[in-house]
């Protein structure tokens, strides 16, 4: 086995990888982010021989991930940029809730501007369920740490690793949860080796930065909502949101970025009186369609989730340039 220089810092922050159950038979009626990080490392065994060299355990936070807050993620954005300024540290691993995983690694691929990895994992059954995922996930994002080349943001699930940028959770329960729509995985994790079907490179990593500075500051988080169109859908939603001072609006539109047309006049009311918006599509697979020659009247998204232009937009309101 070869021994790398460097540790790895593993970055708890509670989720259902962490939690606990009244038996071994329910996977679903425990309360997430109940064990503590080294509690959690200490139950598997064969961690260290899959770490490969010095491991470093740190407790950020003990949550449910849907209850996933702007001061954790400006906590754990900080402390990531500390630990990957560190020429002591190889490579991040976090555990964190599947919930709202894909917005936590959507933020940190905005933010963070580094060449070693960063590896969120997570797992669909608390630690004390019969068998739980949660240990082979652990021993598979030390695999993605380990593995030559990998870089930047990743997410490790039921053997799979995933971008920052097309990751989503696709399913309430099976242990494979995480999809990455049309594009794919990047990669698997076989037996502790990884086998990539993609390259670990990653667009756009890091372009938020200037956010995360004025974040670090104390800036406010300005306040961003999503709404979607639908069949009968109204612009009483967009209306109230203004009244309630809200300063950023992401559209979940059906099909090519369509609305409907109730809906499209009020978010151009709001538009008009300075809120930002932002339209992708609620379409689980593709991106929007720009057409050049048609005068859209509300920005477009290409790529992202409505969750996840939600948090680009509070970025981009937060003093960073929109990526192109």
């Amino acid at each position: 086995m070869q021994v790398h220089e460097g540790k790895i810092v593993v970055v708890g922050t509670g989720g259902t990888i962490a939690g606990k159950a009244g038996s071994v038979e329910d996977n679903i009626g425990y309360v997430a982010g109940e064990v503590g990080i080294q509690e959690l490392l200490g139950a598997v065994p064969s961690l260290q021989q899959a770490v490969r060299g010095p491991l470093q355990a740190e407790q950020l936070a003990q949550i449910d991930s849907k209850d996933m807050s702007f001061p954790v993620w400006s906590a754990l954005a900080a402390r990531c940029r500390q630990l990957a300024a560190d020429p002591g540290v190889r490579a991040i691993v976090i555990t964190h809730g599947t919930d709202t995983l894909e917005e936590t690694a959507w933020f940190l691929h905005s933010v963070l501007d580094t060449h070693k990895p960063v590896v969120l994992t997570c797992a669909m059954r608390p630690s004390t369920a019969l068998a739980p995922d949660g240990p082979q996930n652990l021993i598979d994002a030390m695999a993605v740490a380990n593995a030559p080349g990998a870089c930047g943001v990743l997410v490790v699930c039921a053997g799979a690793v995933h971008g920052a940028r097309q990751v989503q959770k696709v399913h309430p329960y099976r242990l494979n949860a995480f999809g990455s729509g049309d594009s794919g995985p990047l990669g698997w994790v076989e037996e502790g080796r990884v086998r990539l079907a993609q390259n670990w490179h990653q667009p756009q990593a890091g372009w938020a930065v200037d956010a995360m500075k004025n974040i670090v500051q104390g800036d406010p988080w300005p306040r961003v909502e999503v709404v979607m169109s639908y069949a009968g859908a109204s612009g009483s939603t967009v209306d109230a949101l203004v009244r309630d001072g809200v300063q950023g609006l992401v559209v979940a539109a059906t099909g090519n970025g369509t609305l409907h047309h109730a809906l499209q006049a009020a978010l151009e009311r709001a538009q008009q009186a300075g809120l930002s918006v932002r339209v992708t599509t609620r379409c689980p697979l593709g991106q929007v369609l720009s057409l050049p020659w048609a005068d859209a009247a509300l920005p477009l998204v290409l790529g992202l989730t409505a969750v996840k232009a939600r948090v680009s937009l509070l970025l981009e309101l937060l003093g960073a340039k929109a990526p192109a």
